[in-house]
């Protein structure tokens, strides 16, 4: 888990980020949130850490004040929190060279893309696996694979994303690179691994077969079949028959 510090001088909004949003999904552990930023300082100068995340508006040291005190170590990684789209704000925040400015109210779904980013960026850097020895992303695929052949039926790029806490289309970015092949198409192959086994048994309907992979219309089912192996069901179940009586 990479290690990150949140800090903002508005107590429900700092428990709201630091509590509510899924962190250890996607590798970090808060491991201190502040109300001021000097606080913050002290406490990151004692410890190890590899991210934070600063409101820019704060009595006292404000986030851009503290953003360059933190930047004198090039390694940490800084996130600013700002309610003021003012373009100085910006400017300024970026020749700090920070790794990101993001607006209130929070929006999570940027959030987590932020983060995600920042996550695969610390990978590259440290090149660390997870303290089970399965490196990060592996044990994502793992869990949508999973996740696909027990719930085949109705499962969805969606909801594979909620699995795992990343979103939708960081998780169907991973997985083509780390399969080869894109969510739906393992879907899709899965669904007709299992018809193509339920085809072996002469007594189970094809319209049964498709209701049964996640398929509502039986026209959509043998399209999809005929696509992945090149014959039709019933073509398929023939050919079947056919090498049984041969052997």
């Amino acid at each position: 888990m990479y290690q990150l510090v949140i800090v903002d001088d508005e107590p429900k909004i700092l428990d709201g980020i630091a509590e509510l949003f899924p962190w250890e999904n996607i590798g970090f552990q808060v491991a201190g949130k502040f109300t001021n930023a000097r606080s913050a300082l002290e406490f990151i100068r004692k410890n190890q850490v590899q991210v934070v995340l600063t409101d820019i508006k704060m009595p006292g040291m404000d986030g851009l004040e503290f953003a360059r005190e933190l930047k004198k170590d090039p390694n940490l990684m800084v996130v600013i929190l700002s309610s003021y789209s003012d373009y100085e704000y910006m400017r300024t925040a970026l020749k700090i060279d920070i790794q990101d400015y993001l607006l209130k109210p929070i929006n999570y779904g940027e959030l987590s893309s932020c983060f995600e980013k920042i996550r695969s960026q610390l990978d590259e850097r440290y090149a660390v696996a997870m303290p089970d020895s399965e490196p990060y992303y592996d044990k994502i695929i793992h869990m949508v694979d999973t996740y696909i052949d027990q719930e085949f039926q109705k499962a969805s790029l969606a909801l594979a994303a909620e699995q795992v806490g990343i979103s939708a289309g960081y998780l169907s970015k991973i997985y083509k690179e780390k399969k080869g092949i894109g969510f739906q198409e393992q879907l899709t192959a899965t669904r007709m691994n299992k018809a193509a086994r339920m085809l072996e048994d002469p007594a189970v309907k094809s319209y049964e077969i498709a209701f049964y992979v996640g398929y509502d219309n039986p026209k959509n089912f043998t399209r999809a079949f005929k696509s992945h192996f090149g014959v039709s069901p019933r073509e398929y179940r023939n050919g079947m028959r056919g090498n049984s009586e041969s052997c």
